[in-house]
């Protein structure tokens, strides 16, 4: 397959996204084949270790690839997004959960479907370039791919900052929040990778590591614990409202920009997974949203906004983020009976 090169070298079991053009953005074809590989090097003992990384200089992976996602929707058929989502995130499960370690080199744009892929390993490595984010609210989805697990973890109340605004993250802040592990300047990465293949021992990373340029989370850390603590969106907003900071005005900004639905949901995923956080719990809960995104939230006319019209200008279904009913979240969020994401198979 062109847009992914699958092989072994050395000691390692090699993954490199090639779609530079599109940012690396993962097509249903791609999850797929990660899966089948690492199903299939999981019993060779010939592969020490997975190292996953990207083709291009501007993105590790961007996104999912929701093209087909957009058509299929707006025709009123949901079935292709909701497989897309279930095999995804049984893939995202699998990297979670895996034996043996798995190093990802994450330069770039690394968002949303890319998260996924590169976000859940044992070795996370960013560098300078790295750019980490969880935009989903701002398409009318939730941070997914296991980015509520991730986010549920995260110190304080950033978690619901970033999940809500679809900040970015540089280097520093991906491993103050624990998106990525070590920080190893992108000069030194190819040396770093024979290394790898060479050896299979992935000790090397933290040999090759420096401290990552500083962030800027840190400094921001009570303030956004203090606006973001609220028991529901509303109360965040509210709370940020009556601040006079510019880390203030440009948090009601960006909230300004999700979709309240989405934004209000995941305020409450992460209430409800941070006490005992769980990668296939959180997937589980995900899914729950993302199989009615396109039929009852804003999923279609936040790809419409963004993505086929470029008007930047949706049409939300709700007013704002304090006209979201508390019962309309909980709609989003109730089990999935029989459709419910499941882990069940013969490897997992």
């Amino acid at each position: 397959m062109d847009d992914i090169a699958i092989r072994k070298e050395g000691r390692a079991g090699r993954i490199t996204l090639n779609r530079p053009k599109a940012l690396n953005a993962i097509t249903y074809e791609m999850c797929m084949a990660i899966d089948a590989a690492l199903k299939h090097w999981r019993g060779d003992d010939e592969v020490a270790l997975i190292l996953i990384d990207a083709e291009g200089e501007r993105a590790f992976s961007a996104g999912g690839d929701i093209a087909e996602m957009y058509a299929t929707g707006t025709r009123g058929d949901y079935s292709y997004g909701r497989k897309f989502w279930f095999d995804e995130y049984r893939m995202n499960a699998r990297i979670a959960e895996y034996p043996k370690p798995v190093v990802s080199f994450l330069h770039g744009f690394t968002m949303g479907g890319g998260v996924g892929v590169g976000c859940h390993g044992s070795h996370r490595v960013v560098g300078e370039s790295s750019q980490i984010a969880m935009p989903e609210c701002g398409i009318g989805l939730v941070p997914d791919v296991g980015g509520s697990f991730l986010l549920a973890r995260a110190p304080g109340r950033l978690g619901e900052y970033l999940g809500t605004t679809g900040a970015r993250m540089g280097p520093a802040d991906a491993i103050l929040v624990g998106f990525a592990d070590l920080f190893v300047r992108e000069a030194d990465w190819a040396a770093l990778k024979v290394r790898l293949v060479e050896t299979g021992d992935a000790d090397e990373v933290a040999a090759a590591s420096v401290p990552a340029p500083d962030g800027r989370l840190g400094p921001l850390r009570p303030e956004i614990d203090k606006h973001f603590a609220g028991e529901t969106l509303g109360d965040i907003v509210r709370s940020l409202a009556h601040a006079d900071s510019a880390f203030a005005a440009e948090a009601l900004k960006a909230l300004g920009r999700s979709s309240p639905l989405s934004a209000a949901s995941t305020v409450e995923m992460l209430h409800r997974l941070r006490p005992t956080p769980s990668m296939r719990r959180a997937l589980e809960m995900e899914y729950r949203f993302t199989y009615r995104a396109m039929e009852h939230g804003d999923f279609i006319e936040g790809i419409r906004a963004a993505i086929i019209d470029k008007d930047r200008s949706p049409r939300w279904r709700h007013s704002g983020p304090e006209a979201v009913p508390a019962v309309d979240v909980s709609r989003m969020l109730m089990p999935l009976g029989q459709n419910a994401l499941t882990f069940e198979e013969e490897g997992t």
